[in-house]
């Protein structure tokens, strides 16, 4: 598919052409793990063994790729896995990395706990602010600038083209986890990122039916030394094995097909819900990067089509009653994960951060993260409602 090609276009038709000698327009689900070879190394399309290529995984990665504009994409069994793929890939023991204050839990988690005791190091930065990236990277060996944007789970939001300067100048590769905006949303790689990462179990997915990950490499790397960046990639997807199966590709690439027309749906109920949060005297802060009142709704408004279907808020009477509004609601569904079409609801100190309680990235106890799904919001906002008038 070429970029002039719209994004739907490009969800639905890239990597997806009618099979060949049925003319099926759904690619196959081709759960097999070997095939038969015409020939010693006679691989018939560069098939000889599913962890190595699969055409059901195929037909992900190049969609993927296409979505993110990117030369090259990679499916995993999860989003940590592609995340220590990169890792592996790109950094070395003695290697330096910069994460943001506020990211997913997993991730703080893999850097601190799994990394970290293998030699490479990081520093903790605030992502929204471009200088104290700069002043984190430490000059020779800051070979990595990890980003989400939003963040998890207080929906900071982080310059992606002043940071890839910073990135570069440093020598370091710039890679954007683009989970919670999409490719839909948002290009990284169009703002100078060199990798963009998913956990494509949440909003490509879509369905709370399936765990997986993405890796996409742009088409040039912008780093002296790691210009191979897929090739090493590519490597290490093979030689670690964390990839995505052939079923759980098939449903993630089912769900890119509808990503933008659910993604105009989530981004429609969570405006309305941050309207309404925003008016209940229960509520002591909204986060939600469409606000005027965000720190960076500028630089938000200026790289993302729109601002997205998470939302976060405090409760003006602290935890107790944060806790009993998480579990008062009754359409939203009290649950870890996001991006799903049903509404979630949590509370991430206890959930899905509670390991890094205690760090840098602890988040408030009285904070509550709603996935905003595509119910009717009317139904969605009624509940909130009872159970903040109840409880806030």
């Amino acid at each position: 598919m070429s970029d002039e090609h719209g994004f739907s276009t490009r969800a639905i038709h890239a990597g997806q052409e009618a099979d060949a000698s049925t003319g099926a327009v759904v690619p196959p689900i081709y759960q097999v793990s070997t095939y038969k070879q015409d020939g010693i190394g006679g691989f018939r399309g560069g098939y000889e063994y599913s962890r190595s290529a699969n055409p059901t995984r195929t037909a992900l990665e190049e969609c993927i790729a296409a979505l993110e504009g990117g030369s090259r994409g990679f499916a995993f069994a999860s989003g940590l896995a592609g995340q220590d793929c990169v890792v592996r890939s790109l950094l070395v023991p003695g290697d330096h990395v910069v994460v943001p204050s506020d990211a997913y839990g997993g991730t703080y988690r893999y850097f601190n706990k799994v990394a970290k005791p293998h030699g490479i190091d990081h520093s903790i930065a605030r992502i929204g602010d471009v200088d104290a990236v700069r002043d984190a990277i430490v000059p020779g060996r800051t070979k990595m600038v990890w980003v989400e944007t939003p963040t998890n789970p207080l929906l900071g939001i982080a310059d992606i083209e002043a940071i890839a300067e910073v990135a570069h100048d440093a020598g370091a590769v710039l890679v954007v986890d683009n989970t919670f905006a999409t490719a839909y949303l948002q290009n990284p790689i169009a703002l100078g990122a060199d990798i963009v990462t998913h956990s494509t179990t949440k909003y490509s997915g879509g369905h709370s039916d399936v765990v997986g990950g993405a890796v996409v490499t742009a088409p040039q790397i912008r780093v002296a030394g790691l210009e191979d960046a897929e090739e090493r990639i590519a490597f290490h997807q093979n030689s670690i094995g964390g990839v995505a199966g052939p079923f759980d590709s098939w449903l993630t690439l089912r769900g890119l097909k509808t990503l933008a027309v659910r993604m105009e749906r989530h981004c429609d109920n969570a405006e309305r819900v941050v309207e309404f949060l925003t008016g209940h005297d229960g509520v002591a802060q909204v986060f939600y990067p469409g606000l005027e009142s965000h720190h960076n709704h500028a630089v938000a408004a200026r790289q993302m089509k729109r601002f997205g279907g998470m939302v976060s808020f405090r409760m003006r009477k602290g935890e107790d009653a944060a806790v009993k509004t998480c579990a008062a609601v009754q359409l939203w569904t009290l649950g870890e994960s996001l991006g799903g079409v049903e509404s979630l609801i949590e509370h991430p100190a206890r959930m899905t951060h509670a390991s890094v309680a205690g760090t840098e990235l602890e988040v408030p106890a009285d904070l509550i993260r709603l996935s905003v799904g595509i119910e009717d919001v009317d139904d969605l906002i009624a509940d909130l409602r009872e159970a903040l008038d109840i409880h806030g």
